[in-house]
């Protein structure tokens, strides 16, 4: 079985966009699920549904989970999920401190995707916008010289913790619109629409940068 398993963030980008109807066109080709936490329906549906400037597209991603382009895990799954969710917080906001404070890094539904992919067989990425947690898993190393430059004094890092992150696989809203527009799945007339799609992921959170994008096109 395959799992996409999509960050909040992720989706809003593409719910800010105008670009949920992506998931649609490549949810037909997928041979697998597309799937979203508790923690993250909270984020992305439940909570902004009752703010009005957010309300809009909490319904359009509403509609996603009705239709069943985006599902929950298995009920059996939730009480281990929630638990798996605690230990990522856990180790994750424990993992670099300043002055004695420890910097916390990852939030629930970040947390709860990793939580989730831990647990799942098969075939899984988890579709994430965040730097912070996407440089975590990826290269925690740099992460530790991002913060000295940040917060400008040294950072104590929990070198043991790196590898409870390392076996997961991420990919960004920006690439999954990448993949949509190769397979011809975004229809617009116009010369430069990829360009136009990668900059506007880009600007509504994807961190995406200008070089990269530069280099997908040309792919």
């Amino acid at each position: 079985m395959k799992y996409l398993i999509f960050d909040s963030g992720s989706i809003i980008t593409l719910a800010m966009n105008s670009l949920l109807d992506v998931l649609r066109n490549l949810k037909k080709g997928f041979q697998g699920k597309f799937l979203i936490t508790e923690q993250v329906k909270y984020e992305c549906i439940d909570h902004p549904s009752k703010i009005k400037k957010y309300e809009l597209g909490a319904l359009q991603i509403k509609e996603l989970l009705e239709e069943g382009i985006l599902e929950l895990p298995d009920k059996n799954l939730r009480a281990q999920i929630q638990k798996k969710t605690q230990e990522f917080l856990n180790k994750a906001n424990h993992t670099y401190s300043s002055q004695g404070q420890w910097i916390q890094i990852l939030d629930e539904g970040e947390a709860s995707c990793l939580a989730l992919s831990s647990l799942l067989q098969g075939n899984k990425m988890i579709v994430v916008d965040e730097r912070t947690t996407r440089m975590l898993v990826e290269n925690p190393e740099n992460l530790h010289k991002l913060y000295e430059e940040k917060f400008h004094t040294k950072i104590k890092a929990e070198e043991n913790n790196y590898s409870f992150f390392e076996n997961n696989k991420l990919m960004r809203s920006c690439e999954l619109v990448f993949i949509a527009y190769k397979k011809g799945l975004i229809k617009l007339p116009a010369n430069n629409l990829l360009d136009a799609l990668l900059y506007a992921t880009k600007f509504k959170g994807a961190s995406i940068s200008k070089e990269e994008i530069e280099a997908m096109e040309r792919m």
